[in-house]
């Protein structure tokens, strides 16, 4: 609300103080009008631009006026014809300079970051992400939109994996870096590689300050990010959250078939489960093993490991 204030407030004093203060006339009232707009333009720009861009921009602006500079100097002094044209046409290529020096550093910035902010939702991608697999899944199907963000860092972590001694590792390791490259074969979605590599004690601290020095978001399966990443005020879209959200809703007195896989811990238990992998004890059901059988469920148990359904043959 206060931004509002500040907004409509620009908008009122300016034409106000310059009717009042300078000349009191349409055309000024008109002037004071426009100020208040591009003052609120300027607002808006800075508040979307990054300090970093900022930066950037200033530098090749200098750039921009020091080859001007050389190029004026080299003109009047390794010139011997008239250089009439020169004054004439000098003003204009400064500002054509001033501007290519903006653009050209703001496009070799991007390039070496392998980042373009504009337009983009940004998703930094975790090992466990790229681990797990499924994130493919959910940019196939545009459930994840925007840019994906691969650290240079987590790549080197599934190098590292990919050349380890252990078989279960280089395994892991080398499905990593698979569905890194399934990603960046996607056609629907823009995937981009960045070398930047913040300061911080554990990949998960590095993660998390990348993802909020670049006002992304986290897609993870690690839970000591997503505690990491919230006190940090970082968003970070768990698969495993979303897995467990999407598992079908199941009430106490509802009748479904089950088939019936093994026996329990329990006497005359047997075991089942649903088609997301959830658990089903069915009591009465050990005689039952090996068949479809119709149970009616009476209790739900949710735990941090997940969700238990305990049912009774019908």
């Amino acid at each position: 609300m206060p931004i509002w204030i500040f907004r409509i407030s620009t908008l009122v004093a300016f034409p106000f103080l310059t009717y009042n203060f300078i000349k009191q006339d349409w055309m000024t009232l008109l002037g004071g009008l426009l100020c208040g707009a591009i003052v609120l333009a300027g607002e808006v720009l800075f508040k979307r631009l990054r300090l970093i861009k900022i930066m950037i921009a200033c530098t090749g602006l200098i750039l921009g006026y020091v080859l001007f500079v050389l190029f004026d100097y080299g003109i009047h002094n390794f010139f011997q014809a008239d250089i009439s044209w020169w004054t004439q046409y000098s003003d204009k290529v400064e500002i054509g300079l001033l501007v290519f020096g903006v653009l050209a550093s703001l496009f070799k910035a991007r390039d070496l970051e392998g980042l373009s902010y504009t337009g983009h939702h940004i998703k930094v991608a975790d090992v466990s992400a790229l681990l797990d697999g499924r994130i493919v899944d959910l940019c196939e199907i545009n459930f994840l939109s925007g840019l994906i963000v691969l650290p240079v860092f987590v790549l080197d972590e599934l190098n590292r994996l990919a050349s380890s001694k252990d078989p279960l590792e280089r395994a892991k390791g080398r499905r990593g870096l698979d569905v890194a490259t399934r990603l960046q074969e996607l056609t629907d979605i823009a995937v981009r590689i960045t070398n930047k590599n913040p300061k911080g004690a554990t990949m998960d601290e590095k993660l998390v300050k990348l993802a909020k020095s670049l006002d992304a978001e986290i897609v993870t399966l690690n839970f000591n990010i997503n505690k990491l990443a919230s006190l940090q005020k970082v968003i970070t879209l768990n698969i495993a959250d979303l897995t467990t959200a999407l598992k079908p809703v199941v009430l106490p007195g509802e009748s479904m078939a089950l088939f019936i896989m093994k026996d329990g811990k329990e006497k005359e238990q047997g075991i089942g489960y649903l088609d997301d992998g959830t658990m089903v004890v069915v009591e009465d059901g050990r005689k039952h093993i090996g068949k479809r059988t119709e149970v009616s469920v009476y209790s739900i148990l949710q735990t941090s490991s997940g969700r238990m359904i305990f049912a009774k043959v019908k």
